[in-house]
């Protein structure tokens, strides 16, 4: 279903702030997560090819963009952190041994770039409109993101120094260590985490919300997707790791039981 009017989520400095997903086939992709997650979608700019924007509520939570013919990217989802200055975090990336594949460019929304760091870990680089944090809690929203590297503290001084976050107001904005994870918490809630991981390639997974994540997981299969990990509790609450029909990776959060 295609909603008319959307709230746009805005730019959060230093944070993650927006998720979107590269896919081969649109139609798959809102076959498989439109149920599942109970999105809607809405049209969005279409410069670099056809894409779309899920909403939860009338409020957009991600973005999903179709490759190009020529494009070798895998379908895979992408965290991207919001920032003052595009440019000078790009200058960081490169400073600090990551590398740089796409920009920045101009878009729509701002300015955005696409790096990885020097483990391989892709990630985004956003240069928006300033705002507080417009994610939900609600079922299908975006409610964590987790970084798996086999250094996590490497990992954190590398994104500290790119995105500042020492010099950020401590009232604001918080890094701390819980639950064998490095945790980033801002406005006084968890947002993200990096931790150890040796069985895959450094990324960063996305986390959306479930109101009952085995019935997900259960709904996950029906629609042509693949539980790769749980349902298990975890510090955080219940969880399960996913395959899309397509192969791209993330997980879903909700109660412990």
């Amino acid at each position: 279903m295609v909603v008319e009017r959307t709230a746009t989520v805005r730019c959060v400095p230093a944070v993650p702030c927006w998720a979107g997903l590269t896919v081969r086939d649109l139609d798959v992709a809102q076959g498989f997560y439109g149920p599942l997650l109970g999105w809607e979608f809405v049209p969005g700019p279409d410069r670099w090819g056809p894409y779309l924007r899920a909403t939860v509520d009338g409020v957009e939570v991600a973005g999903l963009s179709r490759l190009k013919g020529d494009w070798e990217r895998p379908v895979a989802w992408t965290t991207y952190f919001g920032i003052e200055s595009a440019d000078r975090a790009a200058d960081g990336v490169r400073e600090r041994g990551g590398t740089l594949a796409v920009g920045p460019l101009a878009f729509d929304a701002g300015r955005v770039a696409l790096a990885a760091d020097p483990f391989g870990a892709t990630f985004g680089i956003w240069e928006g409109e300033p705002g507080d944090d417009t994610w939900m809690s609600a079922p299908g929203a975006p409610a964590w993101i987790e970084l798996r590297t086999a250094d996590p503290f490497a990992a954190a001084l590398f994104y500290g120094e790119v995105f500042r976050w020492d010099g950020r107001d401590p009232e604001k904005f918080e890094v701390r260590y819980e639950h064998e994870r490095v945790v980033l918490r801002s406005e006084g809630r968890s947002v993200a985490a990096l931790r150890s991981a040796h069985d895959l390639a450094p990324h960063w997974e996305v986390f959306f919300s479930a109101a009952d994540v085995d019935a997900t997981a259960r709904q996950a299969v029906a629609l042509g997707g693949r539980v790769l990990d749980g349902p298990a509790d975890s510090p955080y609450g219940r969880v399960a790791r996913f395959a899309d029909p397509e192969g791209g990776r993330f997980s879903v959060l909700g109660p412990a039981r």
